[in-house]
């Protein structure tokens, strides 16, 4: 039995597809054990609520769409930024894996389940992380975008390796079709967290 175990391991440890499920679904799983905890009140509904409308109709007015999916746009990740520094990192989580169904509804593009994880709930939960940042807006969306990045990576190298042109790094093509978008995604942001009240908007949030 237990040679059975490690030979099946084995299997799934050489499939990207399954090393991929595995992390992400172990990620799923740790983060919903702190979603639990979270209390909600009126306040915390109606200001996630808010924001979800704003990232939806942001995205919708993209700049640019990717052929595979991904767009630049006016910010879109703003609202989600600003739960996070306003409420902390997990219900940053919360609010970004609410946003990433509405995404794959509003915007999808669906190659294989675990895909779908990675393309859409984990990358808009781990904006999440800005929320450790609350005093540092800018390493927060630096840190929250990255972790966007990672995962479109991820997904990029499993699912996406097929569409690399010949002699192309499966690594390669995913790191520079996510950093098309990505990076001037993490500009438009930085630059409005410059631009916009971000303090003020924070105090009339309490």
């Amino acid at each position: 039995m237990e040679v059975d175990f490690f030979s099946h391991l084995s299997k799934i440890m050489d499939n990207p597809s399954s090393v991929a499920a595995l992390v992400g679904m172990l990620i799923l799983i740790l983060a919903f054990l702190r979603i639990k905890k979270l209390v909600f009140n009126t306040q915390m509904i109606v200001h996630i609520g808010i924001a979800l409308a704003l990232t939806v109709v942001l995205h919708a007015l993209r700049l640019y769409h990717m052929p595979q999916g991904g767009s630049i746009t006016f910010g879109a990740m703003i609202p989600l930024f600003l739960i996070s520094f306003r409420y902390g990192p997990i219900m940053g989580y919360f609010a970004g894996f609410i946003y990433g169904l509405l995404n794959l509804i509003q915007d999808p593009y669906i190659l294989h389940p675990v895909q779908v994880l990675f393309d859409y709930p984990l990358p808009y939960m781990a904006l999440g992380l800005a929320g450790y940042f609350k005093d540092r807006y800018f390493m927060g969306v630096l840190v929250g975008i990255c972790g966007r990045f990672f995962c479109h990576f991820v997904s990029g190298v499993v699912f996406f390796a097929s569409y690399a042109p010949p002699n192309v790094s499966p690594y390669w093509y995913s790191l520079t079709a996510n950093a098309a978008y990505l990076v001037p995604e993490l500009a438009i942001c930085l630059i409005l967290m410059r631009v916009l009240p971000v303090r003020s908007l924070l105090i009339s949030m309490r």
